[in-house]
């Protein structure tokens, strides 16, 4: 899971104790490719956000959770940055990746 504080560390606690269980956390880090790691090694199982998979294969079980859980990704930035063409680019992307998930189920 991610370090204590971090929003998602506490939904994913959140979601094991509503399943009924107190997660064993082994491993804490921020680092989202360190956790891919640990669990492709099968050292770790981990509650992750489908956009990690997204334009890359893996040899792990995806399981989609009770209820589709989701997010919403939103971007902010200065009125007189929005046109500039790196933040543009970097949304075009994040709603071109967004739109290629396939929907859960």
């Amino acid at each position: 899971m991610e370090p204590r504080g971090a929003a998602s560390r506490h939904w994913a606690e959140q979601a094991c104790r509503s399943a009924g269980f107190e997660p064993d956390v082994r491993f804490e880090t921020a680092d989202l490719q360190a956790q891919i790691r640990l669990i492709e090694s099968g050292n770790a199982v981990a509650l992750m956000p489908d956009l990690v998979w997204t334009g890359r294969g893996t040899t792990s079980q995806l399981i989609t959770l009770p209820g589709d859980p989701h997010r919403t990704i939103f971007t902010s930035v200065r009125r007189s940055s929005a046109t500039r063409p790196a933040i543009l680019a970097a949304r075009e992307i994040l709603a071109e990746t967004a739109a290629s998930i396939p929907p859960a189920g």
